[in-house]
């Protein structure tokens, strides 16, 4: 076993629990977005929730991506073992655990359409069908050798594969299950409920920013070259622009420099980077972030205007900034970087890219949202609906659902003031 070899699947391996930890990221975000009576079921959920997803991941999810198939669908390697994988340059074991990582991150951005008013059975089962239904075939499609695939298509790190596919099984979430009781008026205007702790929502997305190094500069699944800090920089300037920029357009256009306008700014330019990290130059990753930030930001108001209520902006953060970071590699992928698909428009190649990566948003997305819609109407008719009452909806899900409050000390003294 050579040195190589070793310093990858070490490489990989820390990249794993980088990536792993951006779900403590997800429970401060989704949290600090929220209210305070809903806090402990979301943090609970998140970890339950990714322990059935990596079951469920290795049972059948890794051998419908990477198992032998066809163009479609992988049809072997199930109940994985540890064995190593023949040219791959790092340790199986390691590879399955980073895929796996990816797997919950995705089914976490799902969820983000749940939030606040979701049985805790509703989250149980989609993360079953979602990691055996839903996300398998879009990465075996893209990541798996696939149509896809064999067509180009460029992600690096899952703009489409890990961010789309979760936006997209939200937006049929959010659809089926209706706006939280109080978020909108019988005017279609809508009410500010505000998340219950930006300290939170701020520490989320340092961890997030963080974590997104072994999210992109690990999916380099090397040392050899170095590559990987070049990614990390592309990662770092994407997620700079998309904060600067969301903290301008908020200030153009709602007179203040609105706080969770500038993290979502943050997150959207990690999103749309996360495709082209390894295809693109500095330059092009600044302009790729900077755009994503304006981008969330009108794309939040756009969703809030159509009565979609999406308490964590999973839709436009994970969902428009994914779209656009797919996109960008069919107008800024270099010759140099392209080692996967085409040069890009701005560099000789044309509109054959492009159109690449347009099939790839279009067949992917379309695929995630039809099939969750399906199988989450299917929940909703044989569990006898997705969503908490009224009444349990007002006390919180906290009590509701779990008969503890995430914060016992302060609704005590609340109840005490009364």
């Amino acid at each position: 076993m050579d040195t190589l070899f070793l310093m990858n699947s070490l490489w990989v391996m820390v990249s794993t629990v980088l990536v792993i930890l951006m779900l403590g990221g997800f429970i401060l975000l989704e949290t600090g977005s929220t209210r305070m009576k809903n806090a402990g079921h979301i943090a609970g959920k998140t970890i339950l929730t990714f322990g059935i997803g990596s079951i469920v991941f290795w049972a059948v999810g890794y051998g419908l991506i990477f198992g032998e198939g066809n163009p479609l669908i992988g049809l072997s390697d199930f109940f994985y073992s540890g064995y190593d994988i023949e040219g791959l340059p790092l340790s199986g074991s390691v590879f399955f655990l980073f895929q796996l990582a990816f797997a919950g991150i995705s089914l976490t951005i799902a969820f983000g359409g749940f939030a606040e008013r979701a049985k805790l059975a509703a989250y149980l089962v989609f993360a079953t069908l979602f990691s055996v239904i839903v996300y398998p075939p879009i990465a075996h499609w893209i990541w798996g050798g696939g149509w896809l695939a064999e067509m180009g298509q460029q992600d690096f790190a899952g703009s489409t594969v890990v961010h789309l596919t979760g936006a997209m099984a939200a937006l049929a979430a959010t659809i089926l299950l209706k706006p939280r009781i109080g978020k909108f008026n019988k005017d279609g205007s809508a009410n500010n409920l505000a998340g219950h702790n930006q300290v939170f929502t701020a520490l989320s997305v340092l961890l997030l920013w963080v974590g997104w190094f072994g999210f992109n500069a690990g999916s380099t699944l090397s040392v050899d070259g170095a590559l990987f800090g070049f990614v990390a920089i592309n990662t770092n300037l994407a997620a700079s622009a998309g904060t600067v920029a969301a903290m301008i357009v908020s200030w153009m256009v709602l007179g203040k420099a609105d706080v969770p306008m500038m993290l979502n700014g943050a997150l959207a330019g990690l999103v749309a980077i996360t495709a082209s990290c390894a295809f693109v130059d500095t330059w092009a990753a600044v302009l790729i972030g900077f755009i994503a930030g304006i981008l969330v930001f009108y794309s939040i108001r756009f969703f809030e205007s159509k009565g979609i209520d999406d308490p964590i902006a999973a839709l436009s953060v994970h969902g428009a900034a994914g779209v656009w970071g797919t996109l960008s590699t069919g107008f800024f992928a270099t010759k140099e970087l392209a080692t996967v698909g085409q040069p890009g428009l701005f560099y000789g190649g044309g509109l054959h890219q492009l159109g690449v990566q347009a099939l790839g948003v279009i067949s992917s997305g379309a695929f995630a949202f039809i099939v969750s819609f399906i199988l989450l109407s299917l929940m909703k008719k044989f569990m006898n609906g997705l969503r908490v009452t009224e009444e349990e909806e007002i006390i919180g899900l906290d009590m509701s659902e779990h008969g503890s409050y995430g914060y016992p000390e302060l609704v005590n003294a609340k109840q005490q003031t009364f």
